[in-house]
């Protein structure tokens, strides 16, 4: 998933020019060539919720998915069968909806003792759908190939799960980070999440990693 792309920022400019073209008055066309196409690549997410290969398990509520492309040994996706975009669309009456996708996650996690997991979202989903990531902290994949596919998952990008269903009780809603602030941490210089060394490329972050921290846990 290129989560380097503000995907929010990007519909809503091209919105804007949309509308530029074809005048205010047609409002309905323009909001809707700016919409995903049929098979863009943003609603694969779609397709994967059927797909047996990759589909888990599911209830009434969630269907839970490995990741197409996970960017760790376990990376799993966690989606509502309720037709939710993002987790910035949840309301306060999806509450036990959040809290039931994080209640899976740590369900999930049991089954891999021995290994630690992040669980959260990210704050500019690239994908229609709102999903919620459960991925070993070990980041071995070859599918991790990017700063932007780093930083997504180690930087204040990624939004704890918890953190998420705490506000919502509380608050009633979700506060969204800017997407300025979003593409920030994306751009952060790379860092280890383990220690404090900060490499200079994702070669030497990989090696890094392979040499320091996943030998010391075959150990």
């Amino acid at each position: 998933m290129n989560v380097h792309r503000i995907v929010n920022r990007f519909l809503l400019i091209a919105l804007e020019k949309t509308m530029k073209r074809n005048g205010k008055k047609n409002l309905t066309k323009a909001v809707t060539a700016t919409l995903p196409k049929k098979n863009h690549w943003s609603l694969g997410l779609l397709d994967s919720m059927k797909d047996p290969t990759l589909k888990v398990v599911e209830d009434d509520s969630i269907v839970v998915i490995k990741d197409k492309y996970p960017k760790a040994r376990f990376h799993y996706l966690i989606l509502p069968k309720e037709n939710i975009s993002t987790v910035w669309k949840i309301q306060k009456n999806h509450e036990n909806l959040l809290w039931h996708m994080d209640d899976v996650a740590e369900e999930l996690i049991k089954k891999h003792s021995g290994h630690k997991f992040l669980i959260g979202y990210h704050a500019v989903p690239s994908m229609q759908r709102m999903h919620l990531h459960v991925i070993s902290t070990d980041f071995n994949s070859p599918c991790l190939k990017t700063k932007y596919h780093w930083n997504s998952f180690t930087t204040p990008f990624f939004i704890s799960s918890k953190e998420l269903c705490k506000q919502l009780k509380e608050n009633g809603e979700l506060k969204k980070i800017s997407s300025t602030t979003a593409q920030k941490y994306l751009n952060s210089e790379l860092k280890c999440h383990e220690c404090s060394v900060k490499p200079k490329n994702m070669g030497d972050l990989k090696r890094h990693l392979l040499s320091s921290h996943l030998s010391e846990k075959r150990e």
